[in-house]
């Protein structure tokens, strides 16, 4: 399929996906005029990509653990460094949230002085 109708699929922009083969993430073959192939399991693993992506991973982090999502559940194969990076990952969304709560304090204190 050409880059517009994968983008359709996707509801991913036909920039991001220029931008994704750009990072080695997708590599579609080329017709004989040039243009972009992308087979079904493109479709796949962009798919993929929006769903790291929707749990808060930086797109370097979608390149280490890409190849290790079996389907669009958050089931894994076997791979090396999995345990490190998703331990990473978790820490960091615990300081996000964290920092959230304390801004949360602050201005639920702001709002509770103006009443």
């Amino acid at each position: 399929m050409k880059i517009g109708e994968l983008s359709r699929r996707t509801g991913v922009s036909v920039r991001m996906l220029r931008y994704y083969e750009g990072e080695g993430l997708l590599a579609p073959q080329r017709t004989n005029s040039g243009y972009r192939d992308y087979g079904p399991e493109a479709e796949e693993t962009v798919r993929r990509i929006k769903m790291l992506g929707s749990a808060g991973m930086k797109l370097e982090t979608i390149q280490q653990l890409l190849p290790c999502v079996r389907n669009n559940d958050p089931a894994f194969t076997p791979c090396n460094e999995l345990r490190r990076i998703l331990a990473q990952q978790v820490g960091l969304i615990d300081e996000r949230i964290e920092t959230l709560s304390q801004s949360r304090t602050i201005l639920a204190g702001y709002l509770a002085s103006v009443n």
